[in-house]
């Protein structure tokens, strides 16, 4: 596959947040480029106003057939019609990981993995590249709020590009410097142990190109068996780590703080989202651009008017009444982060997480996990499981959850939520889930505002 003599590119998923990245980097090259997906959304409306042709039929007579290379994504079951039809006539087909497989070769990779943590590091590095003038391409997992965009260009040949576990797709990467945030156990559909997907990520950093950098989060499980030539590790504020993040204070919903490494320091960084997680992230992006030689004025800069990533604690509503944060979290772990965060953050109010669980199979193998963290809130309530790419597994529902909750909770569909928190007073509210949970941001946004005005 050479990235240069492609004419005319067909995805087939289109509308995924990695697939639309690959997609924007082939159309701003001036490659043709067409797609199919299950459902139009607001991101696919997006694509198609920047020129894709796009249908929502798997549909072969839709595919424009002089095509010469076509995309997938692992989330496509193999029995798709035109993903066979394809296979069966010749063209050339690859995963989306084939294709930023092809891109770190080319270019200078910043790479960045975990079970939580790589979209916000992969955008925060993006931004302090891109804001300081340094500049990067950047392939990400979510929807930039200072770039309104999930990928960028520019001259220079250096590509930051959040690295996905899922499908063990981040192996076939290279990179220069290798970021690792997390390796707590997830996908177990694919890896079937939590020590296989930790081998995993073992193995992402013996591919880091000779001479290259490993940035691991302090104290991951196996650490000594994390490989690289130049290994440095980072922390929230354990100093025993070679950056950390000292005199942290909060400050109206965000953080002031410095970040710390036995050569140098940055001090008086403020930065203006929420949730402590996001510290530790902004360490860790801190310390790639630090290695990079970009000036600490610039860095510090680029930190304050970071405005962070659509669906990570986003404030959705902020007032002295009500906070309404919106995130993505899927995973106990993150569940944990956030609401730990935003309780901290807004003391006294009373905390209700909305909550979609997000795979049976996840929901199956950490419905004790979920239960502990949500537990953390004052009340909760439970939206049914959103499938995705699975067929329902027996016994396995939003109750295996609930049940195991200690503070009140209710398990409503998604229709009936605005209907009851009409009733309720909801001081500290968070949504979160990686499915269409984001579906009720603007109607619960519209219905807090409306209860404001009322008092």
């Amino acid at each position: 596959m050479d990235l240069n003599n492609i004419q005319r590119v067909y995805f087939i998923g289109i509308g995924g947040i990695g697939m639309s990245a690959i997609a924007r980097f082939f159309n701003e090259k001036g490659v043709q480029v067409s797609g199919y997906d299950r459902t139009s959304t607001a991101l696919t409306k997006q694509l198609e106003a920047e020129g894709m042709q796009i249908h929502y039929t798997d549909d072969i007579n839709l595919i424009d057939k002089t095509i010469n290379l076509v995309v997938y994504t692992p989330a496509i079951p193999a029995t798709h019609t035109e993903l066979q039809w394809l296979r069966d006539n010749g063209y050339e087909v690859v995963k989306r990981s084939d294709v930023l497989q092809e891109i770190t070769r080319s270019l200078f990779a910043i790479t960045v993995a975990g079970t939580h943590g790589k979209t916000t590091v992969s955008t925060m590095i993006a931004h302090l590249l891109t804001d300081s003038g340094y500049g990067c391409n950047a392939f990400l997992g979510g929807i930039s709020v200072n770039y309104n965009k999930n990928f960028w260009s520019s001259d220079k040949a250096v590509a930051v590009i959040e690295a996905d576990e899922y499908d063990r797709s981040f192996l076939k990467l290279s990179p220069d410097i290798a970021v690792l945030t997390a390796m707590d156990a997830d996908h177990l559909d694919i890896y079937g142990t939590p020590e296989a997907m930790e081998d995993a990520f073992i193995q992402y950093t013996h591919n880091i190109k000779p001479n290259g950098t490993l940035i691991a989060r302090f104290g991951l499980h196996r650490n000594k068996e994390l490989n690289a030539t130049n290994k440095l590790l980072y922390s929230l504020q354990n100093d025993a780590a070679n950056a950390y993040a000292s005199n942290i204070r909060m400050i109206n919903g965000g953080y002031e703080f410095d970040v710390m490494h036995q050569d140098w320091m940055i001090d008086n960084i403020s930065m203006h989202i929420g949730g402590m997680h996001n510290v530790e992230n902004a360490v860790a992006a801190i310390t790639v651009a630090h290695l990079l030689g970009i000036d600490a004025a610039k860095i510090r800069a680029a930190i304050g008017n970071f405005k962070g990533i659509r669906r990570r604690f986003e404030y959705v509503v902020k007032t002295d009444q009500q906070v309404y944060i919106d995130d993505y979290a899927h995973h106990p772990e993150e569940l944990r982060a956030l609401i730990t965060s935003a309780k901290a953050l807004f003391p006294g109010k009373k905390c209700t997480v909305i909550f979609q669980p997000h795979l049976f199979t996840r929901t199956r193998d950490l419905a004790d996990g979920f239960a502990e963290s949500l537990s953390l809130a004052d009340e909760v309530i439970l939206l049914p499981i959103y499938p995705a790419r699975e067929l329902p597994i027996a016994g396995v529902t939003s109750e295996m959850i609930a049940d195991k909750i200690t503070v009140p909770v209710k398990i409503l569909p998604k229709e009936k939520v605005a209907e009851y928190l009409g009733k309720q007073d909801v001081p500290l509210l968070i949504t979160a889930g990686a499915g269409d949970i984001d579906q009720l941001k603007e109607p619960l946004a519209h219905l807090l505002k409306n209860k404001t005005t009322q008092h």
